[in-house]
């Protein structure tokens, strides 16, 4: 319908829904409109609530879209809430990392890089809802593979693991006396160049987390969890 105003009614499906709501389902919600008009009243709403006048803005998260309180008023919201914010100790924060950048991943692989067990700490993860059963790897013992979930997404404020920060943007700038002697980085020298010196721990970390899963992962499909990959 030519003269049907998408935006109100985008607002109002923004306001009540609880979780992202993705471009598919709003389309399927509203048969009088187009993904067009949809994607100009999402953008119309973003300009509106954009500005600093507003507690809230129209975010695109976990492949959907869903009204939030801006993070400045965050102290006044949980006032009224009572949330408790979720809390993760070091070893959840390092393994959940670990999922993250280097999915699909399976237990050996996260123990490799961590160097010590982690059962106990995913089991944690799967009961908040942070990582995921994706199947099972095609290896002896056919082992478990994990991933992110989208409330992982929900709670980092991401629309995918695309948006994840590159570890080169996050890695400490190097000391002074730690840059290289010669006008060469490492990285630009060829191997026959670099000692065992050169290549720190948390290099090697990078390199292992970077890594990707080349075998073939299972689907997911009715799958019981194993007591001892708890």
């Amino acid at each position: 319908m030519d003269d049907f105003d998408v935006k109100p009614v985008l607002e109002s499906l923004f306001f009540v829904s609880d979780s992202p709501i993705r471009l598919e389902a709003l389309v399927e919600i509203l048969p009088e409109s187009n993904k067009e008009a949809i994607l100009e009243g999402i953008r119309q709403i973003q300009a509106e609530y954009g500005d600093h006048s507003k507690g809230i803005e129209l975010t695109e998260i976990a492949g959907g879209y869903q009204f939030r309180t801006k993070p400045g008023w965050a102290e006044w919201v949980n006032r009224l809430k009572k949330a408790k914010a979720v809390k993760l100790s070091q070893a959840a924060l390092e393994t959940l990392a670990i999922v993250a950048y280097r999915q699909p991943v399976i237990r050996p692989a996260i123990e490799e890089i961590r160097g010590v067990d982690t059962g106990s700490v995913l089991h944690t993860l799967l009961e908040k809802g942070l990582i995921k059963i994706m199947g099972r790897k095609d290896l002896p013992g056919r082992p478990i593979v994990y991933g992110t979930t989208r409330a992982f997404l929900e709670l980092f404020s991401l629309n995918s693991v695309s948006d994840l920060p590159k570890l080169q943007e996050i890695q400490p700038t190097p000391a002074p006396e730690e840059i290289s002697r010669e006008e060469k980085s490492p990285q630009e020298m060829s191997p026959e160049e670099i000692s065992p010196q050169e290549i720190s721990p948390e290099k090697i970390s990078e390199e292992e987390i970077l890594k990707t899963e080349t075998e073939k992962v299972t689907p997911h499909q009715d799958l019981s969890m194993d007591k001892g990959e708890e």
